[in-house]
């Protein structure tokens, strides 16, 4: 049995990125990618892509997917991207986990709008900027999500846009279950002293 080729993340990132940009699709990277450029370094296998369309629009997804040799790994991609909002993927070539996850909400589109373009294999690539980053590892809440919010504090240590981010906490504890992310947010603003 063949092993699979090492992944070569700038050239997949760069590759998803044309192909999205080709079907006219809004999009930011996220996720575990994002962290390694606000955060602290931490291996990660995937790739997150929020993209700002709704679930409707799965389609262009996937023909962005193919595109790029990525298989969805779904039997129903639109009834799966309807009731979960992501489009799951897996790269042919190597293996690697690539999850579109949908939003068109006002602050998704904001978000987008704000990205951070990095070069990467010759294409200038958007990436969450540090806050919004910030503030959607603080929505997920998992305990390796906690880790990346105190590491992005820590690391842009005096640069973050700390009335933005309290706007956008408070906004969001109106979700039920995020009750507590102004609060959450002031326990790691004191880390950024």
């Amino acid at each position: 049995m063949a092993s699979r080729p090492p992944p070569d993340f700038a050239t997949l990132l760069a590759g998803i990125g044309r192909a999205l940009r080709r079907h006219r699709l809004p999009f930011m990277f996220v996720g575990g990618q994002a962290v390694l450029l606000h955060g602290a370094p931490r291996l990660t296998h995937d790739v997150d892509v929020t993209v700002g369309v709704s679930p409707e629009q799965v389609r262009d997804v996937l023909a962005a997917c193919e595109d790029i040799d990525l298989e969805v790994v779904v039997a129903d991609p639109a009834g799966f991207a309807a009731e979960t909002f992501v489009c799951p993927s897996r790269h042919r070539p190597t293996g690697v986990r690539v999850d579109f996850i949908f939003s068109n909400t006002v602050y998704e589109r904001r978000a987008i709008s704000r990205a951070l373009n990095v070069e990467l294999a010759g294409e200038a690539l958007p990436f969450a900027a540090a806050e919004d980053l910030l503030l959607l590892k603080l929505f997920a809440g998992r305990p390796r999500d906690l880790e990346d919010a105190r590491s992005i504090v820590s690391r842009q240590q005096g640069r973050l846009d700390w009335p933005y981010l309290e706007r956008w906490a408070e906004e969001f504890s109106s979700v039920d279950g995020r009750e507590d992310l102004p609060r959450r947010l002031q326990e790691l603003r004191s880390l950024d002293a």
